[in-house]
């Protein structure tokens, strides 16, 4: 017997489970435990397929309730035994379906929400506070996929558990409808001709109508998802509110100098002809490049360093290794490290070069195959490892410092221009290359910043679409990424100055949206200065929560080390950056003024304004009369910044919500995304972050583990889980809850899987949940409030469920408040479907069935149930909403809340209370009831043997003698053993006709055929007995008796029976006297 960490209690006793197949598990109600604790996978997917086979509510074979199946063969016509008293057994009954057949339910029921407008009705009624989680837009440019239903329900099922919580919970769903993504799609739509027809103004409409559209589609199928929200009133950064509130930022921002237009290299898209944020890359493994060693005629070295190198002259070179050739026309310096020592060496003839990774090999250049010996200056420490490579001998003639090489010259090979060693940062090393670095400062960022401590030209003569410009010479209008890159290799080549070509596999930057390689591109841009406001952000982000707890230091990171933000992109479809450009000079101007009046203007008629009007009705009055010197810029914001803006525009603006909000939830792709951006704008405007916690979801791969694509035939649209496929037999309509199911069952922390086989392990247990749901429904049809039979007087075996169920309800809380839905999944897998189905409904059976209708004892169980129930609905309530709203709807007794009102639905009921009475089960009580529960076990051990060897048939044949060692332990089994309530005797727990316990062995009966000694909780031993029950078989409850055959009128009934019988009979009798 195990206990959890931190558990006070032991529950229930390590038993062996036969519908976990033979499998041990442990039934504790604290579940502090890890799913490898409970033998479960990450996503608990191996915990299903052991459940796969339970037969959940049913007993086996050997434990049948015979008065009960035969009632139901009477019910259906069908010859059965016993059917003399079949009218007297109560049979369940319910109006809630065995199926969900949510098809339809589903439907029936969100309609039946928006009829009532419950969401709204809630959120009216609650007083507890506010609860804003606030929407991370989605992009408006298709349908959606998994990830999205994983993210929307994650977020739903926090609003709803906060509403239940008594929270007035806000949740305004957005989307993000500018940018490239719905540009492409609309110029994808359209022919040749009519492209080269579009206007901007042409483009716009059609890209905003394009996703409003697309809006109107995502937000049908995240509804059909079950997720609640004020979908009448969404924001769309193209609504002009949103686009004012964002030009706000903007304004701002610069107002505070944190805005700047300037030349350096960015991230450049030659297939999007735009910039690109970090946030707009990806970068796909097997990547190959070109890379080359090649050399730089050195054609002059400083006066102090005069009798260095004099020897080797005019034979000398610097030898670099790049992975971008085509970079080498823009060429300005030659870095080095002057920590370094590098060596003046000369090449001997080629021994054979060594391979490489990649399916390529290696191509030598001229400089190998000439045989000439030319002299070489490469870091000291790499001349074996190039010896190696280059399949040469390099011998070594002079050793120099780094800095020895400052301002040596060379000429660049594409135009005999001569350019400078420049002393370089920590980023020259000698991990790869040579220890010298090819510098273009207009193609990378490293090179730029060496470039501006030097002051060399920015110089990049790479036009839109990534083709070489006159700049280039010879290169013109090449494809930098392809002819361009070999032509360049080429001429190196061909002059001599190429060593060795081979591939290079690495990570490179690619276009997320066209899946196309990028560049390092110098241009005039927009940017965000971060230096000004990086320690604040910092500072910041150390005071949010964050979930995982990994994700602080990521987006720490990240913004610690990132470089200024590129604001401006040259596409059509999005907000303005309100600046005007002075003709000739090309000068930017902006100031409040212009931007506040442009800013008016948007609000009023959205930004296509800034196309349709003219510039001196864009310009304030005082500047109008400048307006002829003056054109509008044509670039719009990177659409982060619209979303990043998403604080001000939302947050700020509605009254209903608040800034910063509680809550951010997307996938942990958004630490340079979302998160960064809406930090950034937030932090240099209003000196905090927008948001108090920040949880992210990993990516969401097959069953295999693999990422889902079209190609690889692995993808799993939400839809299809939800209505089912073409073919239904393949792809089953499960519904929106099963979908929901699988969200709750994965630590979405990190990235979760999915396909058919979870899914249908889902189904499963959603069908089984359902069932025990049906069970307590069914059991409860005459059930009135009234009849609740006090705590105190409650036999201890209900006392102990109640006891059971308040652990339950403490756990799952603990759980949804720290956002462990796979806990809680865990959890009510263990405690409703398992536990509770396959010892307390078992038990229960004989008392709610035969036990007579107005007994004590059989309302004694449904107050456990109606307890059970009512916790049970509410608990799973943000997780199954459909499934608990069906339960609610057929619910067979009113409920009234605390303010006198009748819920009707069940998020107007609020969350279960823990209640401190059915808490105050004593340890003592919790250790005995898990003895019993562990002697439980290893009783039915025997039984079953029993049963197999033919001595019994269901277990209500037998009688069990029990032996036990320790005093006390035997003295409470005798107490329950002679109890005369049918709930707490111990024949009753064992399902058995009698138990005995028996003082010795000397004496034990000679009709025990089967024993078993086993040690309960490692310390007692007990012996079991197994023999034929005393007695006949009572004709209604099945149960041996002594006593049938003692009454003349009854003959075939026990005594308990007989009463019930004669009960009933009176009952009858009086109402047809009274008619």
């Amino acid at each position: 017997m195990s206990i959890l960490p931190n558990s006070s209690y032991k529950v229930f006793s390590q038993r062996n489970c036969r519908s976990f197949r033979g499998a041990t598990c442990v039934n504790l109600f604290n579940f502090r435990i890890s799913p490898a604790e409970f033998g479960l996978a990450k996503t608990t997917c191996s915990f299903c397929t052991l459940l796969s086979g339970c037969d959940y509510l049913h007993s086996s074979k050997r434990r049948s309730r015979g008065p009960v199946m035969a009632a139901k063969k009477a019910s259906k016509g069908q010859k059965q035994e016993g059917g003399k008293y079949k009218d007297t057994v109560i049979l369940p009954k319910t109006t809630f379906g065995m199926r969900a057949n949510s098809l339809v339910k589903e439907p029936e029921i969100q309609k039946l929400w928006e009829d009532n407008q419950v969401f709204k009705r809630v959120v009216d009624r609650n007083d507890g506070g506010t609860f804003v989680l606030h929407d991370g837009p989605p992009y408006a440019n298709g349908d959606l996929h998994i990830g999205h239903a994983l993210n929307k329900i994650l977020k739903d099922i926090i609003n709803r558990y906060k509403l239940l919580q008594n929270f007035k919970v806000q949740f305004v769903p957005g989307w993000d409808c500018h940018g490239l993504p719905i540009e492409l799609k609309v110029l994808q739509s359209l022919d040749e001709t009519s492209r080269k027809e579009l206007t901007p103004l042409k483009l716009r409409a059609k890209a905003a109508k394009f996703a409003k559209g697309t809006v109107k589609t995502q937000m049908a199928s995240f509804k059909r998802y079950g997720v609640w929200a004020q979908w009448e009133d969404p924001y769309l950064t193209l609504d002009p509110e949103y686009e004012a509130a964002q030009i706000d930022v903007f304004c701002q921002m610069a107002l505070q100098g944190y805005i700047y237009r300037g030349r350096k290299p960015v991230h450049w898209s030659p297939s999007s002809r735009t910039a690109l944020a970090e946030a707009e890359l990806e970068y796909p493994e097997g990547h190959v490049s070109k890379s080359v060693y090649a050399i730089f005629k050195v054609v002059g070295t400083p006066p102090n360093s005069i009798g260095l190198v004099e020897e080797c002259l005019p034979d000398l070179y610097l030898a670099i290794w790049t992975t971008t050739p085509w970079t080498i026309p823009a060429n300005s310096a030659v870095a080095v490290n002057s920590k370094l020592k590098y060596a003046v060496v000369e090449l001997h003839s080629p021994q054979g070069i060594s391979s490489t990774s990649g399916n390529e090999k290696p191509r030598p250049g001229t400089v190998l195959k000439e045989g000439k010996r030319p002299f070489l200056i490469v870091a000291s420490d790499l001349v074996p490892t190039l010896e190696k490579k280059w399949g040469t001998k390099l011998v070594v003639k002079k050793i120099v410092s780094g800095s020895d090489l400052e301002n040596w010259r060379y000429t660049r090979p594409t135009d005999n221009a001569e350019c400078s060693v420049v002393i370089g940062g920590d980023y020259i090393t000698t991990e790869s290359g040579t220890g010298l670095v090819h510098t273009a400062p207009g193609h990378g960022q490293e090179d730029y910043l060496t470039g501006l401590k030097y002051q060399l030209p920015i110089f990049s003569p790479v036009d839109d679409a990534g083709k070489f410009t006159e700049e280039a010479g010879q290169f013109c209008g090449l494809d930098v990424l392809g002819a361009g890159n070999v032509a360049v290799i080429k001429y190196l080549d061909e002059c001599s100055l190429l060593i060795l070509e081979e591939p290079y596999k690495h990570k490179y930057p690619y276009d997320w949206r066209t899946k196309k390689p990028t560049i390092f591109r110098a241009t005039e841009q927009w940017f965000a200065s971060v230096e000004g406001f990086r320690q604040a952000a910092i500072d910041a982000i150390g005071k949010v929560t964050w979930i995982p707890a990994q994700g602080e230091n990521r987006i720490s990171t990240m913004t610690s080390s990132r470089s200024d933000w590129c604001i401006s992109r040259q596409r059509t479809w999005g907000v303005p950056i309100p600046v005007f450009y002075h003709k000739e000079s090309k000068q930017p101007f902006m100031n409040e003024e212009t931007i506040s009046h442009i800013k008016s203007i948007i609000a009023q008629k959205g930004s296509d304004a800034w196309w349709y009007l003219a510039v001196e009705e864009l310009l304030p009055d005082i500047y109008r009369d400048r307006a002829p010197q003056y054109e509008k810029g044509t670039d719009t914001m990177d659409v982060w910044f619209d979303s990043g803006s998403s604080w001000a525009a939302v947050l700020e603006k509605r009254n209903s919500l608040r800034f910063p909000a509680d809550l951010y939830l997307e996938g942990s792709d958004q630490h340079r995304g979302w998160f960064q951006s809406s930090l950034l704008t937030s932090i240099s405007t209003t000196g905090k972050a927008p948001y108090t916690t920040v949880i992210t979801h990993g990516f969401v791969l097959d069953e295999r583990g693999f990422k889902m694509s079209k190609s690889l035939g692995n993808v799993i649209n939400p839809n299809t889980v939800i209505e089912g496929g073409q073919n239904q037999t393949d792809a089953p309509a499960y519904g929106a809850d099963v979908l929901r199911l699988w969200v709750s069952s994965v630590d979405y922390t990190t990235d979760v899987q999915v396909g058919p086989q979870i899914l249908r392990q889902m189904s499963d247990i959603y069908r089984k949940l359902r069932g025990t749901l049906r069970y307590l429904l069914s059991n409860l049809h005459d059930w009135k409030v009234e009849n609740e039979v006090p705590y105190h007087d409650l036999p201890r075996i209900d006392q102990h469920a109640l006891f059971q169920l308040q652990n339950v309800v403490k756990n799952i809380s603990e759980s949804y408040e720290k956002y462990q839905f796979f806990k809680i999944f865990q959890i009510i897998q263990r405690f409703v479907i398992v536990d509770l189905s396959n010892f307390y409904f078992d038990i229960a059976k004989d008392r709610l069935y035969v036990g007579g209708k107005t007994s004590v004892m059989r309302r004694s169980c449904q107050t456990v149930l109606a307890a059970h129930l009512l916790s049970i609905v509410r608990l799973i309530a943000p997780i199954l909403p459909h499934l608990a709203e069906d339960v609610w709807q057929n619910l067979p007794f009113q409920y009234t809340m605390k303010d006198g009102l009748v819920a009707k639905f069940v998020f107007e009921t609020g969350w279960p209370e823990l209640n401190a009475r059915w808490f105050a089960f004593s340890k003592e009580e919790v250790d005995f009831w898990a003895k019993v529960l562990e002697l439980r076990t290893e009783v039915n051990k025997v039984l079953e043997l029993a049963r197999s060897e033919k001595l019994i048939g269901s277990s209500l044949e037998a009688k069990v003698y029990l032996h036990v060692s320790d005093p006390a332990l035997a003295a409470r089994l005798q107490e329950i053993s002679a109890t005369d309530n049918d709930a707490d005797n111990l024949h009753g727990l064992f399902i058995t006709s009698q138990a005995e316990i028996l003082s010795s062995l000397s004496g034990k009966p000679l009709n025990v055929t089967h024993t078993s000694r086993c040690l309960i909780q490692e310390a007692n031993e007990v012996w079991i007995g197994v023999a034929r029950a005393d007695g006949l078989k009572c004709e209604r409850c099945w149960n041996y008796s002594t006593k049938v055959g003692s009454y003349s009128e009854h003959p075939t009934l026990c005594s308990r029976c007989h009463d019930v019988v004669a009960l009933q009979s009176h009952s009858v009798l009086e109402a047809v006297s009274y008619a």
